[in-house]
């Protein structure tokens, strides 16, 4: 267990961004990957994968349940030297992640082709894209056990190890990409099936190999099968700070299932066009979205601690760190974007429309890395109720108008990335109001003759104003 209540703030921030990056971007580069190689059969393959991929928010949605209650209640428990009530929660945290890992598959089974329809341009997109999901569902299912692992370790302050595993997890699904997918090898190619499959068989390793290390090497937080038996108040502590988290995912998913309906009239080279830009952004944006996800943890520990000086301290460095980090990605994205693009494609307007999407949409990145801090601290505030208000806000306020624009005459694609920044702007600016009446709420000066009991002392959070979530 790391302490994060002490020490330099700045310091804790470089020390765990990078193996929470490297994970992430391990993840990432394996859906560059199954794209990479997806797109050597043709654009209906492309954009029936970068589809089903979509639906991977929605899932995603129901893992930050877990993985964002999880982080909260576990760095609560560490600032407050309660070790029980981190070791309670983690187990009944990982009983959750076998139930929904289970709904995943059976709702995966049930519903991929009818999502498919939904949003797919044509027949062959339809078929590729639920052919893939259908594959892609056990990683999905399995992402569960290794979001609450991986959840735990970070509220602890330890990163590295789910890193390693992530890295190691890619490396078996690059290997394995060519060979299903393009038969490399094997003279027997699955296709999208392969991608799925490839992606499958990485997590599960992975998964296998963070459960070996929790049992072999963790000590802070153990599994114990006897608090696996559900506790409705521990569950519900955890779905609290869990569910409006969630929520957010599930806002994204809705956004670009929009954007995916808007784009359907212009074909499948516009979906597919949308679908690598849209990877490529997430990916320059993984720096970023690290520095925050590192910053949640550090605030959970100094809100259980009571050190509401540090909680704030921890934002304006954190927003400072992602906000130097963006722009410099936003000028690689808008004077360089094919160093960003090339080789996804050989489709000239494919790529064009990846191209135009970049050079646009990456003028919101400085907004976006902004939203990025603020739920992570949010998160580590244990109030995530705002978070789902802003993306909320973003949602309505993107998808009504990008729909009726695209039954106006005269409609081009252009209108939709610049309303996404529009949306993405006006998120940034109410996710900071919302946090700056948090901070008013919960972090609370003490009153100047406490403040002079101790020589050095700093603004704490009243412990009656922090209860146990």
């Amino acid at each position: 267990m790391k302490d994060l209540a002490n020490g330099s703030i700045v310091r804790h921030i470089l020390a765990m961004t990078p193996p929470i990056m490297a994970g992430m971007v391990s993840i990432m580069v394996c859906q560059l990957v199954d794209l990479y190689f997806v797109s050597g059969l043709g654009d209906a393959a492309v954009a029936g994968v970068a589809a089903a991929g979509n639906a991977g928010f929605l899932v995603n949605a129901l893992i930050q349940v877990l993985g964002v209650g999880t982080v909260a209640l576990i760095a609560h428990a560490v600032g407050r030297k309660d070790r029980p009530d981190a070791n309670l929660i983690f187990n009944q945290a990982v009983a959750l992640s076998v139930l929904f890992g289970v709904l995943t598959l059976v709702a995966g089974a049930v519903l991929s082709r009818a999502y498919m329809r939904s949003v797919a341009a044509d027949e062959a997109t339809i078929e590729a894209g639920t052919t893939y999901l259908l594959w892609f569902m056990p990683a999905l299912a399995l992402e569960f056990i290794m979001q609450v692992t991986a959840s735990a370790l970070r509220a602890t302050g330890i990163v590295r190890p789910a890193m390693l595993v992530r890295v190691i997890a890619v490396v078996i699904n690059i290997a394995l990409a060519p060979v299903l997918i393009s038969g490399w090898g094997t003279g027997y190619a699955l296709g999208v099936a392969g991608a799925g499959l490839a992606s499958s068989i990485a997590v599960a390793i992975g998964a296998l190999m963070l459960l070996v290390y929790f049992r072999k090497v963790e000590r802070y937080v153990v599994f114990n099968p006897a608090q696996w038996r559900p506790q409705p108040r521990h569950l519900m502590r955890i779905l609290n700070v869990g569910l409006p988290a969630g929520g957010e995912f599930a806002m994204m998913f809705i956004f670009m299932a929009v954007v995916y309906y808007v784009l359907r009239d212009f074909g499948a080279a516009a979906q597919a066009g949308f679908g690598i830009g849209q990877r490529v952004l997430g990916l320059i944006q993984m720096p970023a979205l690290a520095v925050a996800l590192a910053a949640g943890p550090i605030a959970g520990q100094n809100v259980g601690a009571g050190n509401g000086a540090r909680v704030r301290e921890t934002f304006v460095k954190s927003a400072l760190i992602t906000s130097a980090v963006m722009v410099g990605f936003m000028m690689l994205a808008q004077l360089k974007p094919e160093l960003l693009l090339a080789g996804f494609s050989n489709d000239r307007e494919t790529m064009e429309i990846a191209y135009l999407f970049l050079r646009i949409i990456s003028l919101n990145m400085v907004a976006q890395g902004l939203i990025f801090t603020c739920s992570s601290m949010f998160q580590g505030l244990g109030n995530t109720k705002p978070v789902l208000l802003s993306s909320a806000t973003r949602v309505f306020t993107y998808s009504l108008p990008a729909i009726w624009l695209s039954t106006r005459p005269g409609f081009r694609m252009e209108h939709v990335w610049y309303l996404s920044i529009a949306a993405t702007t006006l998120q940034a600016a109410l996710s900071l109001w919302l946090l700056r009446r948090e901070f008013g709420r919960r972090l609370v000066l003490p009153p100047p003759e406490q403040g002079m009991e101790e020589a050095g002392s700093e603004p704490v959070v009243p412990p009656a104003r922090v209860p146990a979530l």
